[in-house]
């Protein structure tokens, strides 16, 4: 299956440059380009593209509104949405992954990492890399706490497992290690974590994480080994 790719940033030489780059990879193709978050809202209502790479700060609507919007929309809500960045913890990644954003990039990865992360996060695995994300998203609920997130008594209708396996997705724990940890096979892990995600109304692993700790389940810099 080809993965259809959306390219939104307000530089035209890096839309141009990332949209090159995906019709090189043979299971992948461009299917526009938009400059500003307003663009990349109608280019995704009207092209319905498997995936966005998504720029924060473009003129009039940002990426991470843009994300909101595209993320919330009935029409658009399968569409995923992976943030370009220049800098790793640059606190606007932490507000678009809040927003809806299924994962993060920075701007000068290599193509190869580029075709990956689009392959898995178009798959719905969604955290590229688990102890960066990890450590992004406890960094911006330590030093700015947000209220709201998944309230308590949503996290109640989780079993005793599933609650162990959510935290341990926030501990940034990949499929295979939470097989090992827990002594059961990749596929459990699997069912358990979209089990959890239908349970809470979350869209992906992603959203898990940002979950786990604006809800206090995973309290920063007590994550256990």
């Amino acid at each position: 299956m080809t993965i259809r790719v959306l390219v939104a940033d307000d530089q035209a030489l890096v839309r141009g440059s990332f949209r090159i780059l995906v019709d090189t990879a043979p299971d992948l193709t461009s299917v526009g380009e938009a400059a500003t978050g307003t663009e990349a809202v109608e280019l995704a209502r009207r092209e319905k593209p498997d995936l966005i790479l998504m720029d924060i700060q473009m003129p009039g609507m940002d990426g991470i509104e843009a994300t909101r919007q595209i993320t919330a929309a009935p029409d658009t809500s399968a569409v995923r949405v992976l943030i370009l960045t220049t800098f790793d913890l640059d606190e606007y990644v932490f507000a678009a992954l809040r927003a809806g954003a299924s994962g993060f990039l920075l701007k000068d990865v290599t193509a190869e990492r580029l075709f990956d992360a689009v392959r898995v996060v178009a798959a719905g695995e969604a955290l590229l890399a688990p102890a960066v994300t990890r450590r992004l998203i406890s960094e911006f609920t330590r030093l700015r706490p947000v209220p709201g997130g998944v309230p308590s008594a949503a996290l109640s209708a989780l079993t005793p497992r599933e609650t162990e396996v959510l935290r341990l997705v926030a501990e940034g724990l990949s499929n295979p290690e939470l097989a090992r940890r827990l002594v059961v096979t990749e596929e459990t892990v699997k069912t358990h974590v979209s089990r959890i995600l239908a349970t809470l109304g979350l869209r992906d692993r992603t959203q898990a994480v940002v979950a786990a700790y604006e809800s206090g389940l995973v309290v920063p810099g007590r994550e256990r080994g």
